[in-house]
């Protein structure tokens, strides 16, 4: 029987926001692959669940990737988890997908939060078409994302409501949204009774 990898989605900040999907997966797998043991044990210790841990960071990706691989051929599930939202978006998991689609062993692709569909609707900006363009490290740490989307959404407004003015690329890491239309919101209908 062979095993199959099952890429789990871990909270975005508040761990109450774990599906419960996620917490049976990483129940019956018979290992975890996550980025840092610690922060992942923290996860597991709030929802009492028992786990085998090892590291899978983008230091050991590549010959961690072929040990679950192995493991994976004689019949282990193992759950892949970062540290915080979708492995492989931003994190490591990449090189093991890519082995485990190689082997012919089974993935299975978990829901869970999205920083990036939050942040969209968060951002009032029309979001019936929309695009993702990863995280945009212009200038340094990526800590500064979350406080600068509010400032950025208030300086790319602003900038698009001057005549002729270029919206700027913003200076922190960020999600970057770039709206596929410049509609701008219905006004509220107002009634004269």
């Amino acid at each position: 029987m062979s095993g199959r990898l099952v890429v789990c989605p871990t909270p975005i900040g508040n761990l109450e926001d774990v599906t419960l999907r996620v917490l049976s997966a990483l129940r019956d797998a018979d290992v975890v692959a996550c980025e840092d043991t610690r922060r992942t044990r923290v996860l597991l210790d709030r929802y009492g669940v028992d786990a085998t841990l090892v590291s899978y960071h983008e230091h050991n990706e590549r010959a961690r990737a072929a040990e679950l691989v192995k493991r994976m051929a004689d019949g282990a599930v193992v759950a892949l988890v970062s540290d915080a939202g979708m492995p492989l978006v931003s994190d490591p998991g990449f090189v093991l997908v890519q082995a485990c689609v190689a082997a012919g062993l089974e993935v299975e692709v978990l829901p869970g939060p999205s920083a990036a569909l939050a942040a969209l609707v968060a951002s009032a900006l029309p979001a019936d078409r929309w695009r993702w363009c990863r995280l945009a490290t212009v200038s340094g740490s990526t800590r500064a994302a979350g406080a600068s989307i509010s400032s950025w959404k208030r300086k790319s407004l602003a900038a698009g409501a001057r005549a002729g003015s270029r919206r700027r690329r913003p200076r922190v890491a960020m999600p970057a949204f770039m709206p596929s239309t410049s509609r701008r919101p219905a006004k509220a209908a107002t009634s004269t009774s």
